[in-house]
């Protein structure tokens, strides 16, 4: 299939509707980007055919064409996006008694895979326009034990990579961005992975590229940083007979690479989409005095892996639209510095005012491929009208 979408079936079309009072708008979108599953049901077969379901040419062939996408040397296949972060963070030495300086505004992932490695997780906070890790504070959190930065490139927009490679640069730390949210995202015509040590990506179900159940990918520059994640995903198998590390199993299954293959030839129509509907949102979402949208930046391609938005009475118009069949997310109500699984750290409420800002304020509105011009409109129009404009 073309890149750019030209040749999708009716299939792909948003659900019509019968009135508005019946409009459903969903996040999830699997079915319909699916809908094509016996093309790739033949590809499986020919895996199945083979038995080659153990770092087979699919995997390789990914690996490959995902690096060149991103314009990196080495792409390294795993198991999940949180394997990514984790097995980086362990090729690259980091263990019991160092900190990892990563923000409390993401998922569960990016801290658990710094905590399981036996790293104290250290939080500095985010700014408002961009809900990226603040460059104004990064500097103050480095102590003697800090080893690591995790930048977050929050819902597809890319973190200032070239600023924060500087202070890493001065302090000798190493960097491993959470590129979960920003397959083909950049900044200043550069992609994840070309300022830091390693990049990490994610293909769960409801990514922007996504495959059939979990799977990952970690790209790097350094030879010697791709061989030893190979090592470590494989059981530190050289081969066959051969251990070089006693290690771990976190293999990109040969199946879910060519799922992975297959909706890479749609990575560009489906970033395009998801702009086109973002840009749309901004158009009308900016001119509503209660609503709070990002500052643009040419140099910054975002991909809007979630489109999001700080509103006022948040919990009023979640409920609000979700009544009228769109269904609004909040990614996150509780910052991670305020789980519970992160009490041992010693943080309280105040430490990271713009993070819980944030989290009482933000609001996700879907965005996918499969979302219509109407279907925005109607979303529009139910914000306004609980506005009162």
């Amino acid at each position: 299939m073309s890149s750019n979408g030209s040749n999708l079936s009716e299939n792909f079309l948003p659900s019509q509707y019968k009135s508005d009072s019946e409009m459903e708008i969903q996040h999830n979108y699997l079915s319909s980007q699916f809908s094509e599953y016996k093309e790739i049901m033949k590809l499986i077969e020919i895996v199945v055919l083979k038995n080659d379901f153990t770092l087979g040419e699919a995997v390789d062939e990914f690996e490959k064409r995902f690096a060149f996408l991103h314009q990196s040397q080495y792409g390294v296949g795993v198991g999940s996006g949180t394997d990514a972060i984790f097995l980086s963070l362990k090729a690259l030495g980091i263990g019991p008694g160092d900190e990892v300086i990563t923000p409390p505004f993401t998922f569960f992932a990016t801290v658990g895979a710094i905590a399981t490695t036996g790293a104290t997780p250290v939080f500095v906070d985010v700014d408002v326009d961009g809900f990226n890790i603040s460059m104004d504070l990064l500097e103050a959190a480095i102590t003697s034990n800090t080893r690591a930065i995790v930048p977050v490139h929050w819902a597809g927009r890319l973190c200032d990579m070239r600023i924060l490679g500087e202070i890493a640069t001065r302090y000798g730390l190493k960097v491993v961005e959470d590129a979960c949210h920003a397959v083909n995202a950049t900044r200043d015509g550069v992609y994840a992975g070309s300022y830091s040590d390693a990049a990490c990506f994610s293909f769960h179900p409801l990514k922007n590229l996504n495959v059939w159940g979990d799977g990952g990918i970690i790209l790097t520059d350094s030879k010697e940083l791709s061989n030893r994640l190979k090592l470590l995903r494989n059981h530190g198998l050289v081969n066959r007979n051969e251990c070089h590390e006693f290690a771990y199993n976190s293999r990109l299954d040969t199946i879910q690479a060519v799922i992975a293959n297959y909706m890479l030839d749609k990575i560009h129509f489906i970033t395009d989409a998801r702009v086109k509907n973002s840009k749309y949102f901004d158009s009308f979402l900016r001119n509503i005095p209660q609503i709070q949208i990002h500052t643009r930046r040419k140099s910054i391609k975002e991909v809007y892996h979630l489109y999001s938005i700080l509103c006022e009475e948040r919990d009023e118009l979640y409920n609000f639209l979700r009544s009228k069949g769109i269904d609004a997310k909040i990614h996150y109500p509780v910052p991670l510095h305020l789980q519970p699984a992160a009490k041992h750290l010693g943080y309280k409420p105040g430490d990271f005012p713009n993070t819980e800002r944030i989290s009482k304020k933000v609001l996700s509105l879907p965005v996918h491929e499969f979302v219509s011009t109407p279907q925005l409109d109607f979303m529009i129009e139910k914000i306004r009208e609980f506005y009162g404009i």
